[in-house]
């Protein structure tokens, strides 16, 4: 049965768009692998240290072409420059809104740095969009999101939220990436109305497990039932996880694996795979497709 058999809400584009990114492009079997290369925004030149090569977005369009990405995700400057000479070779899915590091994550929020309406004009099949869950701008961000929400709707774009737990508030009750703070972000994601929803995995970190809400300090589990619980929370809203800064190949695939037997939807992997030679990142992206098909 396909994937998108289960999700009986859809409206007629969402469907279309969707089938193309599942089955049409990367894996083919109703997974996703997107390659991001937001970071450049979000983080700065730094990312582009380890592999001087990445700085060019040429090295990125390349490598989800030719890698078999399903996607690539990326901002409106970036699409506009350098995505004519790929046109309809790899899907993009248009980043919506973005800020620097530079300001604390306090107070998170992302300001809106393009429209569904300019998603349409390049020929994208998905919009993405970042909440900050537990900031304390959140019901500005909601309010924000619901206005994208509704613009996507309107146009049969699927909306893929990146649901980041952020804010002090979030730090004192067992951090950003603790089991609570990335269990509600699923939640969120379904509640609001997200299509897909980008989550990191979750960690059990023992020292800061007491600091979580009840039950989830009495909660032992296991990296798998960990990855369970989130996707189980996100309900209908397909799951994918990201790879976050870069690990070991032995860790990367190794959480690749899990979140795929466990029931994700697919992965989001960027800098632990451009930051890498041009042959390496090839040699990765394959593993990772191979461990999706499974």
């Amino acid at each position: 049965m396909s994937v998108l058999d289960e999700l009986d809400y859809l409206p007629l584009g969402k469907r279309v768009r969707l089938h193309r990114l599942l089955y049409e492009h990367g894996p083919g079997n109703g997974r996703l692998l997107i390659l991001p290369i937001d970071q450049g925004l979000e983080h700065g030149p730094v990312d582009f240290f380890p592999n001087p090569e990445s700085i060019d977005p040429n090295f990125q369009f390349r490598l989800a072409v030719e890698g078999g990405f399903s996607a690539i995700a990326l901002h409106l400057g970036l699409a506009e420059k350098y995505a004519r000479p790929f046109a309809g070779r790899v899907p993009i899915v248009l980043k919506t809104n973005g800020k620097t590091r530079i300001p604390p994550d306090t107070h998170a929020l992302s300001a809106m740095t393009a429209s569904v309406e300019d998603a349409v004009r390049i020929g994208a099949d998905a919009i993405g969009y970042t909440l900050y869950v537990g900031s304390p701008n959140q019901h500005a961000d909601f309010m924000q999101f619901r206005r994208v929400k509704a613009d996507a709707d309107r146009y049969g774009m699927p909306t893929i939220l990146w649901a980041y737990p952020r804010g002090e508030a979030v730090e004192r009750k067992g951090g950003r990436d603790s089991l609570y703070a990335i269990d509600y972000a699923a939640r969120v994601a379904c509640e609001l109305g997200a299509d897909v929803v980008k989550l990191n995995v979750p960690v059990d970190d023992h020292k800061r497990r007491k600091d979580q809400p009840e039950p989830y300090t009495s909660l032992s589990l296991s990296l798998e039932e960990r990855v369970r619980k989130v996707i189980e929370s996100a309900g209908k809203t397909l799951v994918i996880f990201s790879g976050g800064h870069k690990i070991g190949d032995e860790e990367l695939f190794r959480r690749a694996r899990v979140c795929m037997e466990q029931g994700a939807a697919g992965l989001i992997f960027g800098r632990n795979i451009w930051q890498r030679p041009w042959d390496e990142a090839l040699r990765v992206t394959e593993e990772l497709k191979r461990i999706i098909m499974m």
